[in-house]
């Protein structure tokens, strides 16, 4: 199978490619660097909607992982249209592409996030579920609108929802590990916010998963089946560190600090991965505890 890859140099592309390389297929990389071309890869410039579909002849399958990360700057009004224009525009460019090759692609398998849902509490959110009302959920919802010019051919579409990614290179992580390990730690708010989580090995395992199960399309959590609250994550890593964590972030410094970014991190959102679950993917780390001992090196 010849698979096309965007985001391919970010934190779950940089280990998907590789994945899909050890698995025997072909991969080509959409990347946005101009000029000379290596092998394998095809430019695209979703800002200037930019990419012929001559270039992604042959493509079997595609994996969109490209989009402006949410953490990177404050979110001004213009950082939040960059936010948005980064998923809507690149995955609409990327699908109408798509749409024109003859034939079509078998699967479209397009990053989406929990922040669909928005902030609901202790509900188990299921994929049937209805949206949230704030920033990310309006965002979120365009995005996986944008892949309608793919879902309206024959090419099986699957939008998939991430949860909270756990690797020593995600900004989760890494972020928050050298307070943690300082003694700094804490929860943020009341710590009763619920946090869906997976490992980047998981979710490497699962996008490949989705990309052979015929019997998945449109939407599909991608988390643990066992999300945890902000005060159980906080009080699981201080434990694996053997730091205290009794520190706590006000809601309202939270928001003076970050702005209105602090919705995403105070934001309640209870995934359930059942659609995964039930077409027989299998978790390697389901659990908090031994996951972030995996990724922290700490057995």
């Amino acid at each position: 199978m010849k698979i096309l890859v965007s985001g391919s140099t970010g934190l779950v592309g940089s280990a998907l490619v590789p994945y899909l390389k050890g698995q025997g297929l072909e991969v080509v990389r959409l990347v946005r660097r101009a000029g000379e071309l290596s092998e394998g890869e095809v430019f695209w410039d979703p800002e200037r909607g930019v990419l012929q579909s001559d270039d992604l002849s042959g493509v079997e399958a595609a994996v969109h992982l490209a989009g402006e990360s949410i953490g990177a700057k404050r979110w001004s009004a213009a950082q939040k249209q960059r936010i948005r224009d980064s998923r809507v525009k690149g995955t609409l460019l990327l699908s109408e592409a798509l749409a024109r090759l003859e034939p079509v692609p078998k699967v479209l398998a397009s990053a989406s996030a929990m922040g669909f849902y928005g902030d609901q509490g202790d509900k188990v959110l299921a994929e049937d579920d209805s949206p949230g009302h704030d920033f990310l959920a309006d965002v979120t919802q365009a995005w996986e609108e944008a892949t309608s010019p793919a879902s309206n051919t024959s090419t099986r579409v699957v939008n998939m929802r991430f949860g909270l990614v756990l690797d020593a290179k995600a900004d989760l992580i890494r972020k928050t590990l050298p307070l943690f390990k300082l003694g700094l730690g804490g929860r943020l708010g009341n710590g009763r916010q619920f946090m869906s989580w997976i490992t980047l090995s998981d979710l490497t395992c699962a996008i490949g998963h989705v990309l052979v199960t015929p019997s998945l399309s449109g939407p599909v959590n991608m988390s643990s089946p066992n999300p945890v609250t902000n005060r159980d994550f906080t009080s699981t890593l201080g434990r694996i560190l053997s730091r205290p964590t009794i520190f706590a972030v006000p809601a309202l410094a939270l928001k003076l600090g970050v702005g209105e970014m602090a919705e995403s991190m105070l934001c309640s959102t209870r995934m359930s991965p059942n659609k995964l679950i039930e077409s027989g993917f299998e978790f390697d780390q389901p659990e908090l505890e031994a996951a972030l001992r995996e990724v922290l090196g700490k057995p």
